[in-house]
């Protein structure tokens, strides 16, 4: 009789083990094959199934890159010709270029196998060429969307990675630090300064519109800055609208933020002028408030193609430097 009981309560042992555990799981599930645990996360396409952590991955969204390359994830492939020299990635001799976007290669993803293609940005009009290519993958867009605040984007592209990678706290504490590169430059900026956003491009110093504009234009409604000029139909082309620098100077900026998009693509180049030089030697804009006191600050020389939450921290800490000192 002892024997008996015994033999029952070993088994009702193992079966309480085995509820406990299956509670413990219930953040994540198995994949059909039920070889590998998958979690849920929403993207800029709906719900998501992604494998974690996922044992082949590409990456083609260049705001993704350094998170990526900071949290240490291995790459199979990426879009390394479109990636700066600051990032990692592109010392990598192992991870399978797919090109740059305008003469990609995307046939070679196929050999990477992937489990996760962390897609966007030049990438995007690639999506359904992957999913055609690898089906079996699961592909995340997460680039910010049209009409919500940048800060906000940035810190939900992170907060999914983190997700993803198991990496929640590193997330964390980039969305964190973002917040308060913003908030110090909110602090230390006087609302009367009026300030110009401008991106420099083959020699030319191009007018940023303020909201729409690329990269800087979203900085205005982030951190509650007063333009020095706005203009109707403003585009978001990355050289900057076709507003003459006279026009720019006529507007009398108290401060000028700039882009300087070929330090990122063509610095090599023997006709490259960087932005500091033709800001500063600029017959135009000399008597500018913002020239001539030096309040004239520049984005990370990689931002072309390094838009990514760091970018962001470090240019708002810049500005908020400036402001301070």
């Amino acid at each position: 009789m002892s024997s008996i009981k015994l033999r029952l309560g070993v088994l009702l042992g193992v079966s309480a083990l085995a509820l406990t555990a299956c509670g413990g799981a219930s953040s994540a599930s198995t994949d059909a094959a039920g070889d590998a645990p998958t979690i849920e996360v929403q993207d800029n396409n709906g719900t998501q199934n992604v494998k974690t952590p996922p044992a082949s991955v590409v990456a083609t969204d260049n705001r993704t890159f350094q998170t990526l390359a900071d949290w240490g994830v291995e790459l199979s492939a990426g879009a390394v010709s479109l990636m700066p020299d600051s990032i990692a990635y592109t010392q990598d001799e192992s991870i399978v270029d797919l090109g740059s976007h305008r003469e990609p290669n995307l046939e070679s993803v196929v050999a990477a196998e992937p489990d996760l293609i962390v897609n966007g940005q030049r990438f995007a009009q690639f999506h359904e060429d992957f999913a055609r290519l690898t089906p079996e993958a699961t592909i995340l867009e997460l680039d910010p969307r049209d009409g919500q605040p940048l800060d906000a984007e940035l810190k939900r592209q992170t907060s999914v990675l983190g997700e993803v990678f198991g990496k929640q706290a590193e997330a964390r504490q980039l969305n964190d630090d973002l917040d308060a590169s913003i908030a110090r430059a909110r602090k230390a900026y006087d609302e009367s300064d009026k300030v110009m956003a401008v991106i420099t491009s083959g020699g030319d110093i191009g007018y940023s519109a303020p909201g729409n504009g690329r990269t800087l234009g979203p900085v205005f409604d982030i951190l509650g800055l007063t333009p020095a000029l706005e203009v109707d139909d403003a585009s978001e082309d990355h050289q900057g609208d076709d507003i003459s620098v006279e026009a720019i100077a006529k507007s009398n900026p108290d401060w000028i933020l700039a882009m300087d998009r070929d330090a990122a693509v063509a610095a090599d180049d023997a006709s490259y002028e960087p932005a500091n030089e033709l800001i500063g030697t600029s017959a135009a804009l000399k008597n500018v408030p913002a020239v001539k006191n030096q309040h004239i600050v520049y984005m990370p020389a990689d931002t072309y193609t390094n838009e990514g939450i760091q970018t962001y921290t470090e240019f708002f800490n810049s500005f908020a430097d400036a402001l301070e000192g």
